[in-house]
């Protein structure tokens, strides 16, 4: 069976809650993901592979593992789309809001990691602190063909050219 340590789940403690009352403040997703939770917790069911994995496919359809997973899912997509719905509305009513919010993470990575590119030298700072040799002087070498001037198309160095 498939590990579920590592995924999201209906709750976070208990794995499903009977729901004895609906706070007076819930809003539609809020009751749906309680009326997820105790269905799941009438299933008496605390492990269940993840919805789509081998382990799931291979449950026998009865099993109140297969629904509890199939619960899981479905909730887990309203929650995503959820998500998506106000992120697209707080991009429509402030865009500044939004790009804060979408970047955060990556804002925080780039905190994380930029001490140590400070600290790194510029590729100019890395060229300047090589050993370079001193450029190639061409010479003419007797009874060899005229070399052709780099940069300087119909351009050979000759011995004649050369004194």
């Amino acid at each position: 069976m498939t590990s579920t340590t590592n995924r999201p789940r209906l709750a976070d403690a208990g794995r499903g809650r009977p729901l004895r009352a609906v706070p007076h403040n819930a809003m539609a997703g809020d009751i749906t993901a309680l009326r997820a939770e105790t269905q799941v917790a009438a299933l008496a069911v605390t492990e269940w592979p993840a919805y789509g994995t081998v382990e799931w496919l291979q449950l026998d359809p009865r099993d109140p593992r297969c629904y509890a997973a199939t619960l899981e899912a479905a909730e887990l997509h309203r929650r995503a789309e959820a998500e998506r719905a106000r992120l697209d509305q707080l991009a429509e009513d402030d865009p500044e809001a939004w790009f804060g919010e979408v970047t955060a993470a990556a804002n925080a990575a780039a905190a994380r990691i930029a001490p140590a590119l400070a600290r790194r030298k510029t590729n100019a700072e890395q060229r300047a602190a090589r050993d370079y040799r001193p450029a190639h002087r061409l010479r003419v070498t007797p009874g060899w063909p005229p070399i052709a001037i780099p940069g300087q198309p119909g351009k050979y160095l000759t011995p004649e050219t050369t004194s």
